[in-house]
């Protein structure tokens, strides 16, 4: 599934906001279609890029309020078990190719990963570590955890 934030930052690029993130409203956006997709998904087993969780991460790291809606979404999927509660935790794999709608370096992407560990810990999550190797053995590894836990 895409990464919401990166779309919404798309769509508003388009539309002529250059630093939508900027906004605290940017937030709300973001978590309003993490929610779509959550509940336009279908199948025993689905994988999200991103949760509201991530994007509680993202207003710690950007110093914006957390909006009701992000609470209550937060909250929402929290109590609701909506997600299970290991969470792949993919590592950085040592460098960061900024984009039109990402832009972040490196040193600032190890803080961010800090950040998203303390709040999905803080919300009760087991980290499933992901850790830096080529696209094959990560999927290969995610796939053997998978297939562990949710066996035919």
């Amino acid at each position: 599934m895409a990464e919401a934030a990166t779309d919404v930052i798309a769509l508003s690029q388009a539309w002529g906001e250059a630093e939508p993130w900027r906004y605290p409203g940017f937030l709300d956006k973001v978590v309003a279609l993490q929610r779509l997709r959550e509940l336009d998904g279908a199948g025993p087993v689905q994988l999200f890029d991103r949760s509201p969780i991530c994007t509680l991460a993202l207003a710690w790291y950007l110093g914006h309020p957390v909006s009701d809606l992000l609470a209550s979404e937060v909250e929402r999927v929290v109590q609701d078990s909506v997600f299970d509660r290991r969470v792949f935790f993919v590592r950085p794999l040592g460098f960061v190719t900024p984009t039109v709608e990402l832009r972040i370096s490196y040193a600032d992407s190890l803080e961010f990963e800090k950040i998203h560990e303390m709040a999905y810990q803080v919300h009760g999550y087991e980290l499933v570590d992901v850790p830096r190797a080529d696209i094959a053995e990560r999927a290969a590894l995610v796939d053997r955890h998978i297939r562990s836990w949710y066996p035919k």
